[in-house]
């Protein structure tokens, strides 16, 4: 059952592209800007919604969509705790460091987009939390709302939630034990976003990387389940050599899921597909750096 902490009124010409019931689940709200290397963000578990609207014609800012929502959130006991603007927020660091919707269902650009959050109840033990982000296209405006209703009859200790400076994917998804799980099963890709190659090679570098160790427990607690594991890079150089060296990559980290978590060959397959699905514009050097990266992707239908 759905556990909405708040039932916002959105516009009537408000069309709803997404809606999300990820059950009891846990998410990073952010608090505070982009600070150069993490969004700075404060973890509650309990039940978790995320929806999204689209509204055709542009004319229409952010912050005028925001401001309505905002007075309402007030006036349902939600105290805000954080509101920012696009680069203040922390530009495309921001966006592609918390937690947003897949396009076509959720669009942001980079330079108009709006975000806030927001606590309902007792500062030290709320019960309720609020994000909004908005943004818009040339044609249309978007709204994305991820609600948490703080489940305080569980057998865990959530009410404070608990002050982190979060470490997440460019996709937004969580990176660390047991929700890397969840978002494979929700999504059906994750991002393994704290990889490090060699330079100008496709072996994996030395060291744990949590994201792996996280995939191996996801393999071994479903033993039925497979995945692929698929490379990217950004658009320098030819396709066919790009495809090279993403499906290396790929083999990379399915050869470090074997051997050092002993994961069984038969579950993980490595891909490549170069340039052809990027997240972002390979325009900027902050792009290409989000382009080249490894997923895994789920690929059991049960």
């Amino acid at each position: 059952m759905t556990a909405f902490a708040v039932e916002l009124t959105l516009p009537a010409s408000a069309r709803q592209t997404a809606g999300q019931d990820l059950g009891m689940n846990s998410y990073a709200l952010p608090t505070a800007p982009f600070d150069g290397v993490n969004i700075p963000s404060r973890v509650f578990e309990g039940f978790v919604t995320r929806q999204a609207w689209r509204l055709e014609g542009g004319g229409v800012t952010p912050l005028q969509l925001l401001q309505p929502l905002r007075d309402e959130l007030k006036d349902n006991g939600f105290s805000l705790i954080f509101e920012c603007a696009d680069r203040k927020c922390g530009g495309f660091d921001f966006r592609f460091q918390t937690d947003v919707i897949d396009a076509p269902d959720m669009y942001v650009d980079l330079d108009d987009y709006r975000f806030a959050a927001a606590i309902q109840g007792d500062a030290d033990a709320p019960s309720a939390a609020v994000s909004i982000l908005i943004s818009r296209s040339v044609a249309s405006a978007y709204i994305q709302v991820i609600q948490i209703s703080v489940d305080k009859s569980a057998d865990i200790n959530v009410a404070k939630g608990q002050e982190i400076i979060a470490s997440t994917q460019g996709d937004g998804a969580i990176v660390s034990s047991g929700e890397l799980g969840q978002e494979l099963d929700v999504s059906g890709h994750v991002i393994l976003s704290d990889l490090v190659f060699q330079t100008g090679s496709s072996n994996l570098g030395e060291g744990s990387f949590d994201s792996l160790a996280s995939l191996a427990a996801y393999l071994r607690q479903n033993p039925t389940r497979q995945i692929a594991l698929v490379g990217h890079t950004d658009a320098e150089g030819s396709l066919d050599g790009n495809i090279a060296l993403s499906k290396r990559r790929a083999t990379s980290v399915r050869l470090r899921l074997i051997e050092a978590h002993g994961v069984k060959g038969t579950q993980v397959s490595a891909q490549g597909v170069g340039f052809l699905a990027p997240v972002v514009s390979n325009l900027t050097e902050l792009g290409r750096t989000a382009n080249r990266r490894v997923e895994a992707v789920l690929i059991s239908t049960k």
